[in-house]
């Protein structure tokens, strides 16, 4: 994934040291729907980080515990009563490795490792998950399942760190246990995360290696079929005879500016589609930062810029 840092004054490695605490409910008034509501700022990385720390100080998580080591996160005690908490945890753990940490994997993947431990964490905590897992394996599970946060969260910081070594994790079982989460989320709310859901989809089938056979390998057809529900482009679209049409394009996807840029990055960049690139690129950059989703909308914007050099010594 192609992304420019961004440095900040103070880069937080070991959490729970910033100056000022934030309270758990000062915590909590960060989230909107699904959203965090920061800034792409230095500002807004210390609110994620305190809002970590407060989090990780309710569900009483100490220093000595690996976040990191799905055992050792699956083995200690919560109280269930704050279940609620964790997936938001999780959220915070993703969108500081993804908007704030850079691309290195030594330092990203460890935390997009905790926030799928505790998205597990939360997953599992439900007798009835645990059971059915048990009893007739995880993707059973996942698809008894209604906790929302729960799952997308888990998966989306499951694909994060799966990118490092793709092959690997496919022949390891990742994509048929990320793959029915993200439909079971699709079940259960579309809409979550701005069709968050269509958005991993669509990078999903783009993402996996070009393998001679099996279902878990690069389909162009599938990943377009998601990125159809999230983004206007008829032409593209209506040409795609072995697509699935996942129904009409909500409005509301186009003022998410993620959605467009996601299908540039892993879908017409990686196709060579590069007229097609710079016109959408064209299209973000002109509707600009918006009011709603200050964050993503910038770390948008900014990859925008970006990918506009590549597209354009292209043309």
């Amino acid at each position: 994934m192609r992304k420019l840092l961004l440095f900040t004054a103070v880069l937080m490695v070991a959490l729970g040291g910033s100056a000022v605490s934030m309270t758990l409910d000062e915590a909590i008034g960060l989230f909107s729907d699904s959203d965090i509501m920061i800034t792409y700022t230095a500002e807004g990385q210390a609110q994620l980080e305190e809002a970590i720390d407060a989090f990780r100080t309710a569900l009483g998580v100490t220093d000595t515990l690996d976040e990191a080591n799905e055992d050792a996160l699956m083995a200690f005690d919560v109280d269930a009563n704050l279940m609620y908490l964790i997936p938001m945890l999780a959220q915070c753990y993703y969108t500081l490795a993804d908007a704030f940490l850079g691309e290195d994997e030594a330092t990203v993947k460890p935390f997009y490792l905790r926030g799928k431990h505790w998205g597990l964490k939360v997953l599992r905590m439900d007798p009835e998950f645990a059971a059915t897992e048990q009893a007739n394996g995880f993707v059973a599970a996942v698809n008894g399942s209604d906790n929302l946060t729960g799952l997308y969260w888990t998966s989306s910081n499951w694909l994060r760190a799966g990118q490092f070594d793709v092959l690997a994790a496919v022949f390891a079982g990742m994509p048929e246990k990320t793959e029915a989460i993200t439909l079971r989320c699709m079940e259960l709310d579309e809409t979550y995360t701005h069709y968050g859901a269509y958005r991993a989809l669509g990078a999903f089938w783009s993402g996996l290696p070009s393998l001679p056979a099996g279902k878990f390998r690069k389909n162009w057809d599938s990943s377009l079929s998601h990125f159809c529900k999230i983004v206007d482009e008829p032409a593209l679209c209506g040409a795609c005879n072995g697509c699935t049409d996942f129904g009409a394009i909500d409005p509301e996807v186009h003022e998410y500016l993620e959605n467009r840029m996601f299908f540039v990055e892993f879908y017409l960049m990686e196709r060579g589609l590069w007229a097609d690139a710079k016109r959408v690129i064209d299209s973000v950059v002109a509707d600009g930062i918006g009011e709603k989703y200050l964050l993503y909308n910038a770390i948008s914007l900014e990859k925008a810029a970006i990918f506009l050099a590549e597209v354009e010594s292209h043309l």
